[in-house]
């Protein structure tokens, strides 16, 4: 792997796991503050560090309030197992997940998807 990609795919992981620490991980301060959100469909790629912290959903309900915290019900969670640590070099397989709940910092929208990041690793 390209030693620039590496530093800013290390980069961008300390800056979220220094968001992370600074917002407070214990279960008990992110669960008391955790809003429910629910998707029919997302997608969370596997890196081989393991799962990525942002999450693609699709046809999702998301509350009102902003929240520091949401918990996410997905019905159909895809996992595809990329190759290597970078998008082009394709998927080795995929893993489908039912009934899945997941921890976010927070989202973006687009057209037709939810783009969710800060997801906590499980």
């Amino acid at each position: 792997m390209n030693l620039t990609l590496k530093r800013l795919l290390g980069a961008a992981a300390a800056v979220a796991t220094g968001a992370t620490a600074l917002l407070g991980t214990g279960a008990g301060t992110a669960d008391a503050r955790a809003e429910r959100a629910h998707c029919d469909r997302a997608e969370r790629p596997i890196w081989s560090e393991g799962p990525s912290r942002n999450v693609t959903g699709f046809h999702c309900d998301i509350p009102d309030q902003e929240h520091r915290w949401y918990k996410v019900d997905i019905d159909t969670l895809v996992q595809p197992h990329q190759k290597a640590d970078y998008v082009d070099a394709g998927v080795d397989g995929t893993r489908t997940l039912h009934d899945r709940t997941i921890r976010c910092l927070g989202y973006t929208t687009d057209k037709n998807k939810v783009n969710w990041f800060g997801c906590m690793p499980r």
